[in-house]
């Protein structure tokens, strides 16, 4: 068994763990935690495979930006999971159809012999290739368009997560924009006529300073 074949069973196996304590982990935020170690060991993968730049992105995007927003929402939104999960093991043999159907369907499209294509992940490629190169090319050229339906689709969910925070709690201070900028002048600015007065303590420092003065004199003399 050389290197490369125990790093890749290293990282699937720590990959499908951390995949199945997403789904059975009880708290959201250790949920949220799994799916960070499931993201950084297929980031070692796509490393096995030659693709460096799509680790890089897996890591700095997907880990270090994406899954800290989830975070943060799971943590602001402080979702209740007991009552979700009462009905966890009622509708376990449907979960389980669908997932196996899905399966097949991925199994089916991501094969080699559906792409008519034959790759090999351990050849080894040209000095002056570029993969990075290659994939903007696909991007921007035949995938151009699902390039942009993904970029609207993750648009519209950051800010649902967004208006899923701004729910009404008590005891919680919040802004009404809509309600400051219908806000006129008179309302904002606010004359008050007030005496003037002159506090004591200002004028004691005043009289010490001048008798400090005339006893200084008097030693002079």
């Amino acid at each position: 068994m050389t290197i490369s074949l125990l790093l890749f069973y290293l990282f699937a196996g720590v990959t499908i763990s951390a995949a199945v304590g997403v789904v059975i982990s009880r708290n959201p935020v250790h949920a949220v935690l799994f799916l960070v170690l499931a993201f950084v060991s297929t980031s070692g993968l796509w490393v096995l495979l030659h693709a460096e730049f799509l680790a890089m992105v897996l890591i700095v995007v997907y880990v270090g930006a994406v899954m800290v927003l989830f975070l943060f929402v799971v943590m602001m939104l402080d979702m209740k999971t007991d009552p979700l999960r009462e009905g966890f093991a009622r509708y376990l043999p449907l979960g389980l159809l669908v997932a196996g159907i899905m399966l097949f369907q991925m199994l089916t499209l991501l094969s080699a012999k559906y792409f008519g294509v034959s790759f090999d992940p351990m050849a080894k490629t040209p000095e002056n290739y570029s993969n990075t190169e290659e994939i903007g090319l696909l991007l921007f050229t035949k995938y151009a368009v699902p390039f942009e339906i993904a970029s609207v689709v993750l648009l519209v969910g950051a800010v649902a997560a967004v208006v899923l925070t701004l729910r009404s709690r008590e005891g919680v201070k919040k802004q009404d924009p809509s309600a400051q900028v219908l806000v006129n002048k008179a309302q904002r600015l606010k004359l008050v006529s007030m005496e003037a007065s002159v506090p004591q303590s200002v004028s004691a420092p005043g009289a010490a300073s001048e008798a400090a003065m005339d006893s200084n004199q008097g030693a002079l003399k």
